[in-house]
């Protein structure tokens, strides 16, 4: 596993998967406006590469919010997403305080194989309508 700095200085994960890379941009409420993580995400997909948006707690929604968008934009198509429970330490004592953490991993859609269209275009006519 590689590692690629974002300029934030946060370390994001950078996987192999045959020629693609999936980018993780791990998204925070509080160091960086909502519009850079949009950008770095654009940035990333435009470049081909997949992309895993990942928040703890109060930062899922931006995270949903980002997904959102690239989807409706036609930047990106969702492949999963994943939910877990972590501990984070929030006090002086180190006790773990449980979170919620969402990841959702999204694709370039100009990469969809012809399989993904075929199932889309079912509901439609000739003329392309649904």
């Amino acid at each position: 596993m590689e590692n690629a700095k974002s300029n934030d200085g946060n370390i994001n994960g950078v996987k192999e998967k045959g020629k693609k890379k999936i980018i993780r941009i791990q998204v925070s409420k509080t160091k960086k406006p909502f519009f850079f993580y949009l950008n770095l995400a654009k940035k990333y997909i435009k470049q081909g590469n997949d992309i895993e948006l990942c928040a703890l707690g109060m930062a899922i929604p931006t995270v949903v919010i980002i997904s959102e968008i690239l989807k409706s934009n036609g930047w990106a198509f969702e492949k999963s997403i994943m939910t877990s429970t972590v501990s984070a330490k929030e006090d002086k004592e180190g006790r773990g305080i449980p979170k919620a953490k969402l990841g959702i991993l999204l694709g370039k859609t100009g990469d969809i194989d012809q399989s993904t269209v075929a199932v889309a275009s079912l509901g439609k006519d000739a003329d392309g309508k649904a």
